[in-house]
């Protein structure tokens, strides 16, 4: 008996993937695991230096390969290696690499990986940053949250980032969205075929164990990478207004902050007579997690979904958070703590959880219900096997009906192309 090939998958990283210190990475882990359950052979690849706390690719056995942007040595590798499919980790990288993998290896089927809309959570930054322009006050953002998706596909519109990066989600054959909002999004005011996108949301398994009791934790907690803008404007806006809030009630409470990678504005803000410990970066997030009695998500702008608060249910952590941070998270079932629009809402739903046995274990049993109901690995994992299979078998016809995806790669592909041959030659003869 013939034994078949294994299907070979290369992934071209924006990054190194460092699962510890951002959700983002977390997520490119769980599809590679998902790969390596299928027996594939998977090479991954990055043009990024190496950061610190960095997954060890290859004692999971998958092939690690340092590439090089404007550099024709990718055209060499990718020809040899030959993949059955690419997966681009972020819209840049199909950017810089898209047309030499479809120049070289044009029967491989080529997927993005999103984690979130970045166009999307860029420019409802800049809302938010005009609406602090305009007004003093730190207290009520509501008009801020969830609006309507045609002001939000206004917002974005006339961006060149959400140009480029919708372009990118054309010139792929399949795209993993993370938030159905965000598909909802596209398919509605941009106009995506929905075939193009599939929902790969963040993929876990409820504990096998009990979390720690109400009792045995003690303490507010924070977590999130200190480069992501969204999560340093969350600490911005505790210290300033909500931790103070909270302490007014609580006045012996304490606020732990964690995250990698934290700059000295960051540890700066760090009082202890305050309660409010800037703690840098946590070994086991998840420990820490388990050991807070509530986890703090005061997000004012953002996009996809958020890892911390999945790891919060994990660990039967309740969590407060604001409609950005809730978003796509739990369709029709109820929030595992409280869902804030102003900064006093949140801290009196933060003080209730955390002084409230009875409304912090319904809010706890909330958590591993969602869990169980939305996120588990064998359920999306499976469909995401499933739905790359179909592609494969189906690639010829997807191509066929993607017209404006044709389009974009001729004329985006050659401009590009030209532009890294140039970048090429002017390097070599300097």
């Amino acid at each position: 008996m013939t034994q078949t090939a294994a299907t070979k998958v290369l992934v071209i990283g924006y990054v190194w993937p460092e699962p510890r210190s951002s959700a983002a990475s977390g997520h490119v882990m769980q599809i590679l695991e998902t790969f390596l359950q299928q027996g594939w052979d998977i090479t991954f690849s990055s043009p990024a230096g190496t950061g610190e706390h960095r997954a060890d690719l290859t004692a999971l056995g998958i092939h690690e390969m340092p590439i090089e942007l404007n550099n024709s040595s990718f055209d060499t590798f990718v020809s040899e290696l030959a993949p059955d499919i690419v997966l681009f980790d972020q819209f840049m990288m199909e950017e810089q690499f898209g047309w030499r993998v479809e120049k070289h290896c044009p029967d491989a089927l080529r997927v993005l990986e999103t984690s979130d809309l970045q166009s999307l959570r860029h420019a409802r930054h800049q809302r938010l940053k005009e609406r602090l322009k305009a007004s003093d006050d730190v207290d009520d953002f509501s008009e801020l949250f969830a609006p309507a998706l045609r002001a939000e596909f206004e917002l974005m519109a006339d961006t060149d980032l959400a140009k480029r990066e919708i372009a990118a989600l054309y010139r792929c054959d399949l795209n993993l969205m993370i938030s159905e909002v965000e598909i909802q999004l596209l398919v509605e005011q941009f106009g995506l075929p929905r075939q193009l996108l599939h929902w790969c949301p963040l993929m876990v398994d409820p504990p096998s164990a009990p979390p720690p009791a109400f009792e045995d934790r003690a303490h507010f907690l924070s977590i999130g990478n200190f480069r992501h803008a969204p999560n340093w404007d969350a600490v911005l806006w505790m210290k300033t207004t909500i931790w103070p809030l909270i302490r007014q009630q609580l006045p012996t409470a304490q606020l732990h902050i964690y995250g990698a990678y934290t700059p000295p504005k960051a540890t700066a803000l760090h009082n202890p007579a305050q309660g409010f410990h800037v703690m840098n970066w946590a070994e086991d997030a998840l420990a820490v997690m388990s050991a807070a009695r509530i986890c703090l998500a005061p997000l004012r702008f953002g996009a996809g979904i958020k890892g911390k608060i999945v790891d919060a249910m994990l660990c039967g952590t309740p969590n407060v958070t604001t409609p950005i941070g809730a978003e796509a998270m739990h369709g029709e079932q109820p929030w595992p703590g409280s869902v804030a629009r102003t900064a006093r809402e949140f801290a009196s739903c933060a003080v209730q959880l955390y002084t409230d046995k009875v409304c912090w274990m319904k809010a706890q049993e909330n958590g591993q219900s969602l869990l169980a109901n939305r996120y588990q690995t064998s359920v999306h994992g499976a469909s995401l096997i499933e739905k790359l299979v179909y592609c494969q078998q189906h690639l010829a016809q997807i191509r066929s009906d993607n017209f404006t995806g044709s389009m974009l790669r001729h004329h985006q592909h050659k401009s590009t192309q030209y532009m890294a041959q140039w970048i090429e030659a002017k390097t070599r003869n300097q």
